[in-house]
């Protein structure tokens, strides 16, 4: 383990650059392009959780801005942030109007869960991008794109992140167990994968909590930890169901309940 013990995994193992990211190779060539002959648009990354799109431009950021500049250069808003109209008047309207010493051109806001801005906001925040798109870029991030005004879409390069196949989500797992030295099993790993959903973020924060409250990473830790059914469960109901009549179903269900009493939904 590394001495970093209580930094969250999923920031931890966050790609640095543009090359650390494991898909989404079209987007991350097309936006390396914008980069490298400066002309970046304004941009609107949409998609589900955990596919990299908070990944994919603070790796852009950092290779817009060296270390020294970063933090006058780039403001971040996440989801624990006020979404109001009064964030767009105070906060971003401040940093997107002061001009940088630097020669390096624009500065680049990023607003995380922009789907949960309210349409006041929104509106004051198209009125902003208006106004700035000399000095200032924006990229808006959320994970759907329906709950983003048409004004401020047609204003963007929109972008959107698929779910993540498994494959492309297994190298990067290995890489964490192996930095973590875990003790994980093939059938571990596979849970894993089954409960990802095409969710990175998702898998590394189950395999974290498993590893912390288990010595080994497997199946049935994995899925006890998250508060899942076993599967040899489910195919042991689905099996009464079918074949048992109703008292004997009923018994037998009721049996493993009592066993497995940490499952809520039972």
């Amino acid at each position: 383990m590394t001495s970093s013990v209580n930094l969250p995994w999923v920031e931890k193992y966050r790609p640095k650059q543009l090359d650390d990211l494991i898909s989404h190779q079209d987007i991350i060539s097309t936006i390396r392009k914008f980069i490298h002959e400066n002309r970046l648009p304004h941009l609107l990354f949409y998609g589900p959780p955990g596919t990299g799109k908070t990944s994919t431009i603070l790796a852009c950021a950092k290779e817009l801005y060296t270390p020294q500049q970063f933090n006058s250069m780039v403001l971040e808003l996440n989801a624990s942030d006020d979404r109001g109209i009064n964030v767009v008047r105070n906060q971003i309207m401040s940093f997107a109007s002061t001009r940088s010493i630097f020669k390096s051109g624009f500065k680049l806001i990023i607003l995380d869960e922009a789907d949960a801005m309210t349409n006041d906001a929104q509106n004051a925040l198209r009125r902003v991008i208006e106004k700035f798109t000399e000095n200032v870029r924006f990229c808006l991030i959320c994970n759907y794109m329906s709950k983003i005004i048409p004004a401020i879409q047609s204003r963007c390069t929109r972008f959107r992140f698929g779910p993540l196949k498994s494959d492309q989500i297994l190298p990067r797992m290995n890489y964490v167990i192996e930095e973590e030295r875990l003790k994980v099993t093939e059938d571990g790993r596979q849970a894993l994968l089954s409960l990802a959903h095409g969710d990175m973020r998702r898998v590394i924060n189950i395999l974290q909590s498993t590893s912390m409250a288990f010595d080994e990473v497997n199946e049935e830790n994995v899925y006890t930890c998250v508060g899942h059914p076993l599967k040899s469960d489910i195919a042991n109901i689905i099996s009464w169901m079918l074949n048992e009549d109703l008292t004997s179903a009923y018994s037998s269900k009721k049996f493993l309940c009592s066993s497995v009493d940490q499952y809520s939904f039972w």
